[in-house]
């Protein structure tokens, strides 16, 4: 048996009609009597002939799919529940308007070196920092693109949260309940120097923590404030509380930069007989499902990541249908969430 792949000349034949009324059946349908559209139709499910799909992007220079930049390979990306929400607030976009969706790693470590293989329309792009050379390259390849997280950039449609305000009220919050060793667990920033090197969410974030230490007169330098920088994996949070606890000053409250991350700390205290939040206070950012049902319930800033997703996706799909489309920007608010994962901290 052939398996030879059915032409738009078989489909032709088997109608009766000529290539071109084929094409119109696919293409441009409202040209053909509708009984010619069926019986076109007829003969290409009865052989089976599906459109070629790098034909067809050859012939409209359109792809019909929204890249999503990712700063992590698939498996840790897939691993944060709060990129599920980011989704599916993107999702949302491309089912009403009929577009696939792809996820785009790093290639060989490198956000940069990704652009130019991705065939999509344009790009969502995640947690871009200080290296601009993805913008550059955003750029030079001329496709739309629109930036979640990132630092303010000229001419490009951003869409973030006031992440400031929302760590700086979750750390007052464990100030104000009498915290004074304090653990910091941020998320890795790809760059050297620390926590002076930070830009985007992380030096937002961070700028919140230093903003609500300074009301209490502290600083992030004080010897009992530590802060560290993991990777943004359940893992990385409790491998980094284990390592504390067990060989370093114990503190009295965990801020996490992440949801994630929180979880990772309760696993481990959970492990170490460490009572939460007896022993040791913890707390999140994002609000993941997880964080309402986790034990202790995880106190939290929510950010409203799927209307982040959404909105994302919409003002790129606005980009691509307008090339001269006027960038947008737009901050979301964040809210503070009490749950059961802080108390005052024990005598001693």
């Amino acid at each position: 048996m052939s398996s030879r792949r059915t032409t738009i000349a078989d489909v032709a034949a088997r109608a009766n009609v000529s290539k071109t009324a084929v094409s119109f059946a696919f293409n441009n349908p409202s040209r053909l009597s509708e009984a010619t559209l069926q019986q076109i139709l007829a003969a290409a499910e009865e052989l089976g002939y599906t459109r070629d799909p790098t034909a067809r992007m050859l012939r409209t220079g359109r792809t019909n799919s929204l890249g999503v930049l990712l700063p992590q390979q698939i498996d840790a990306t897939l691993e944060n529940p709060y990129y599920a929400q980011f989704f599916r607030g993107i999702g949302q976009t491309c089912h009403q308007e009929g577009l696939s969706m792809l996820l785009v790693p790093p290639l060989r470590g490198s956000m940069l070196k990704a652009i130019p293989y991705a065939a999509v329309d344009g790009f969502v792009v995640c947690g871009l920092e200080a290296d601009r050379g993805e913008v550059q390259a955003l750029r030079h390849r001329g496709i739309p693109f629109v930036l979640v997280d990132s630092d303010e950039t000229d001419g490009v449609s951003c869409i973030d949260v006031d992440e400031e305000n929302g760590m700086r009220e979750v750390a007052e919050y464990i100030l104000g309940q009498g915290h004074r060793r304090i653990l910091v667990l941020a998320f890795e920033s790809g760059t050297t120097g620390g926590p002076t090197g930070w830009h985007g969410p992380l030096s937002r974030r961070k700028r919140g923590v230093d903003q609500a230490l300074e009301s209490f007169g502290l600083a992030i330098d004080d010897p009992h404030v530590q802060i560290r920088e993991i990777p943004c994996t359940r893992a990385a949070g409790a491998v980094a509380l284990r390592d504390v606890w067990l060989h370093g000053e114990r503190p009295t409250a965990v801020i996490t930069f992440s949801d994630i991350i929180a979880f990772g700390v309760l696993d481990a205290a959970r492990e170490l007989g460490i009572d939460v939040p007896g022993e040791l206070s913890v707390t999140g950012f994002d609000d993941l499902p997880e964080s309402e049902w986790a034990h202790p319930g995880l106190t939290t800033a929510r950010q409203p990541i799927e209307a982040k997703g959404r909105l994302a996706s919409e003002y790129l799909v606005d980009a691509i249908a307008s090339q001269d489309s006027q960038p947008r920007r737009r901050r979301l608010h964040t809210t503070l969430v009490i749950r059961d994962s802080v108390a005052a901290p024990s005598a001693g």
